[in-house]
């Protein structure tokens, strides 16, 4: 099995991305970067750089929206770690060789026109983890 290439971003659920961009932009100095639309995922979505590490802040543009449901029972807060990999398909087949449940059984695109896929929170530990390729052209 091939190891993750990186940590690619941080997921954090928020209500609102204006209420919050005060706090990531003016108290932690982070970079903003840019706001994404994710319509096939009900979010819109905030990029932030702080050094080498992506924070990725989700707002829910649907109240039936998983983000809106995990706001709802869990409130604002870590929703899930990403890694880069380099083929997601086959990491999403050794991943379920190994007898890991996925919440994606094929990838999916996500921001950034990334190839994504989730693994159950069961079988990571209890986070949400996240499984990101990038395009071909780089991102």
């Amino acid at each position: 099995m091939q190891p993750v290439k990186s940590l690619n971003h941080v997921g954090i659920a928020v209500r609102s991305l204006d209420e919050q961009r005060e706090f990531y932009e003016s108290h932690l100095g982070a970079v903003f970067e840019n706001i994404e639309e994710v319509p096939s995922q009900k979010v819109r979505v905030a990029f932030y750089r702080v050094g080498d590490v992506r924070l990725e802040l989700l707002e829910p543009t649907d109240p039936e929206s998983p983000i809106a449901k995990f706001l709802e029972k869990r409130g604002e807060g870590l929703h899930h770690l990403a890694f880069t990999v380099d083929d997601i398909t086959a990491r999403i087949a050794e991943l379920k060789a190994g007898g890991l449940r996925m919440i994606d059984d094929v990838p999916r695109s996500g921001a950034h026109q990334m190839q994504i896929a989730f693994l159950h929170p069961k079988s990571s530990c209890g986070v949400l983890t996240e499984l990101c390729q990038p395009p071909a052209t780089g991102h």
